[in-house]
């Protein structure tokens, strides 16, 4: 009796967190957001076959792997290698996101006209032609001869010039508009970009070649496409830019080869982006006349220190209820420490709106800068001008104590290089010698750092 043909379903999965449900319904039931469901046509699976004689994967006890590290590949940019971790590791596939504009396609062709010189490069666009691609690169004034380019987004085609070329380096420009014709489903839809992802993930291991897809994000601010997209890749990076501003901030938010959480500055100018060799300088661009409710602070983004400026502003409130909003730090952080403010200091904020921001557009996601904040709303509540000579860090506990934070000397020491005379700093981070020209302040709780405060 014939075997009857296996036939297509279709699931409804959720482009947040790629996880499938059998019908529709208003809420992801695994990441519990809402409206994120889109349906897909899913093909047959292709049945197991006992006494299976293909080719297998060799097995071998763990101490018998080598663990010797294949050389990196320098992208010539040193903010850009910095958030890599070094370099571009072989056989790896980077995920670069960002707001439309931001400046992906820009650095990334700086970065491939720069690896062509001593490196196979292959620049693949799907989103503009290639007479597009090369005024760009006119534009800007980079080497064009040695640079490989093909504007395909079918990725079997582009798989074939892979083999053909045998680049080092790929860029692939767009995820979003790739396609591999086995899947019934349009460019940019949930299942097309988990899959090419997962066609070009196995290329590069196959092959050992670095594989760089440039994706967009969502109104919210999230990466296009499903969740699972972000566990494929090796390492993910978001190109930020704030309104208005030409300076743009690379963050690795996972790394298999290097640290998370890394930052990398760079500016856009007319001749394309250009590395930050010192940010703390970009950001402490401070007017010569001091207001009331500012601050430093010194952040620790990656494995270097960053010295930014946190703003706060405490007014009446005008409506039925105090407002509390913040730009750069966790908005709920915030309320947290104004009810430590009053419960361990007796001051009351509740008839106040408090605003707080970071100034650059930067995001701090380090508990560091909780005693900066307190302080720089105590300064706009009380109308008092703080040293513009005075650097805070610290992490605020609910009970009102300043615990110590990591690289505590690190900080003070990148303070000091940028003229900084005076810190309020955790007791267990304060100094055990004592630094010329410095004077470090350790205090083991709130009620401590604002009886400092008094006497500056």
């Amino acid at each position: 009796m014939a075997r009857s043909k296996a036939k297509s379903k279709v699931a409804f999965v959720c482009v947040d967190c790629g996880a499938e449900h059998r019908q529709w319904q208003g809420q992801c039931a695994s990441c519990q957001t809402w409206n994120t469901l889109k349906q897909i046509t899913v093909g047959p699976v292709p049945e197991a076959r006992v006494g299976y004689s293909g080719t297998q994967s060799e097995v071998k006890r763990l101490a018998e792997v080598t663990t010797e590290e294949a050389p990196r590949i320098e992208t010539g940019f040193t903010e850009l290698d910095r958030v890599l971790g070094g370099g571009l590791v072989p056989g790896s596939v980077v995920l670069i996101g960002g707001d439309p504009g931001a400046g992906k396609s820009t650095l990334l062709l700086q970065v491939s006209c720069a690896l062509a010189s001593r490196e196979e490069i292959l620049y693949v666009t799907g989103e503009e032609s290639l007479q597009q691609l090369a005024m760009r690169a006119d534009r800007l004034g980079l080497p064009t001869e040695r640079l490989r380019v093909a504007s395909e987004t079918r990725a079997g085609a582009i798989a074939g010039i892979i083999n053909e070329h045998k680049p080092k380096v790929v860029i692939l420009d767009s995820v979003q508009v790739l396609e591999l014709e086995s899947v019934d489903s349009t460019p940019g839809s949930v299942t097309q970009v988990r899959e090419t992802a997962a066609f070009f993930t196995r290329l590069a291991k196959q092959t050992g070649t670095v594989i760089v897809l440039v994706g967009h994000v969502t109104k919210e601010g999230s990466l296009a496409g499903p969740k699972v997209l972000e566990h494929m890749i090796d390492c993910f990076m978001m190109l930020d830019s704030a309104a208005g501003s030409r300076y743009r901030t690379l963050r690795g938010q996972k790394n298999r080869f290097g640290a998370v959480n890394e930052l990398g500055v760079f500016a856009m100018t007319d001749q394309g982006m250009r590395e930050v060799a010192n940010p703390s300088a970009i950001f402490l661009q401070r007017g010569d006349q001091s207001s009331p409710g500012s601050v430093v602070t010194v952040s620790w983004e990656g494995t270097r220190p960053l010295l930014v400026e946190l703003q706060a502003l405490v007014d009446q409130v005008h409506g039925s209820y105090g407002k509390r909003l913040a730009v750069g730090i966790d908005q709920q952080r915030l309320a947290m420490h104004l009810a430590v403010l009053h419960r361990h200091c007796g001051i009351m904020l509740g008839d106040q709106d408090v605003f707080a921001n970071v100034v650059g557009g930067v995001r701090i996601t380090e508990t560091g800068a909780d005693l900066a904040v307190l302080l720089a709303v105590l300064s706009s509540f009380k109308n008092r001008v703080l040293p513009k000579s005075l650097i805070v860090f610290g992490e605020l506990g609910l009970t009102g104590e300043v615990r110590p934070v990591a690289n505590g000397q690190e900080r003070i020491s990148e303070a000091r290089k940028h003229g900084f005379t005076q810190a309020i700093v955790p007791f267990a981070n304060r100094p055990k010698k004592v630094l010329e020209g410095m004077t470090v302040h350790g205090v083991k709780n709130l009620a401590g750092a604002l009886d400092i405060l008094e006497t500056l």
